[in-house]
């Protein structure tokens, strides 16, 4: 099979804050926090590597229905710190 691309397409990631041991950080200072794209690629990747995705967020952070319900998909690999 021969993928056609443009000179323009690249591969899309996502890359943490911090990453250390285990552990991938990932800071964001929001009132609401979503599934955003770079979340969920980083959430799948902590599954994959079998390493933990922590969000450190402010304590008044609000966590979406999606984000939500992607932290029960993924298990004990995604987590939650406030700061």
């Amino acid at each position: 099979m021969e993928f056609k691309a443009t000179k323009h397409q690249v591969a899309r990631s996502a890359m943490p804050d911090a990453e250390a041991f285990n552990r991938m950080y990932l800071v964001k200072n929001v009132s609401r926090l979503r599934a955003t794209y770079q979340i969920r690629l980083l959430a799948f990747k902590a599954v994959d590597k079998g390493i933990q995705l922590v969000l450190r967020v402010p304590e008044t952070c609000v966590f979406d229905d999606s984000l939500i319900d992607l932290m029960k998909k993924c298990g004990k690999s995604v987590a939650r710190e406030n700061y």
